[in-house]
Order: structure tokens, then sequence, then C-alpha cells
């Protein structure tokens, strides 16, 4: 006998924080919109995805996380994560140039202030 899946109402990420108030100020002053925040918990939102920033932090989990954001373009957001890390320090952030990877797409790194990679890719184009 097959039982049915349940409904799943909403499917959110835990992201680690090495210093919790640093991160919110990079996640918002990237781009996210923070739509709430507790003493330990704060959604931020991005393109119609949230994610939860927490105030805990293991170096081992945090620099093994990483957040695939496909971008329209790759270059504008490299000089993005570059102007905003330019202004301001934010911990272990940086950010990479952009690259074209082996299987075509190109790509820039941003690292967040806690070490989580966000892989920001530029879709492939299909050649005729």
């Amino acid at each position: 006998i097959s039982m049915p899946i349940p409904t799943v109402k909403d499917l959110k990420i835990f992201v680690p924080t090495k210093d919790y108030e640093v991160s919110i100020e990079f996640y918002t002053k990237l781009g996210w919109t923070l739509n709430w925040k507790s003493d330990g918990l704060a959604e931020v939102e991005l393109a119609g995805q949230r994610r939860l920033l927490q105030k805990y932090y293991a170096k081992q989990w945090a620099h093994n996380f990483m957040v695939y954001l496909m971008v329209e373009d790759v270059q504008d957001w490299y000089e993005h994560a570059a102007d905003l890390l330019r202004e301001k320090s934010y911990g272990e952030a940086k950010v990479q140039p952009p690259k074209k990877e082996d299987d075509g797409a190109i790509v820039t790194y941003i690292h967040d202030p806690c070490g989580v990679l966000l892989h920001c890719a530029e879709e492939v184009k299909q050649e005729a």
C-alpha cells in the first residue's frame, strides 16, 4: 500500500554565522531583504528564496556550506560584491573574479563573513 506524501508548505535552509549582526548587515547590503529578526535567527530573502541566518557557527560546517545563485550577469555580481567589500570589511568575506568553469558556466565566488560560499553562476548559452 502506497502512502501519500504529506504536503510541504515551505522549505528554508539554516545558514551559520560567526558574527550574527555582521552577517545580517553583509547579506542586506549585498541585496537580501531582512524579513524578520530575533535574538538568534533572521530570515533573509532574495529572488523569492528565503534562508535563515542563525546565531551558530562551526568552522568545518561553514567552510563546507554553499549556496548556488543563478544570476543574469556574473560580472555585475562580482563588481557589486567587490564594491561592498571595498567600503567595509566583513569578517572572512571576499570575492573572486569571474571565471569560466569546465562545463562552460561563468562563475564568481562570494564568501560570506563566516566562510559560507555563494556560488554565483551565469546561465550557459547553448550554441545552435
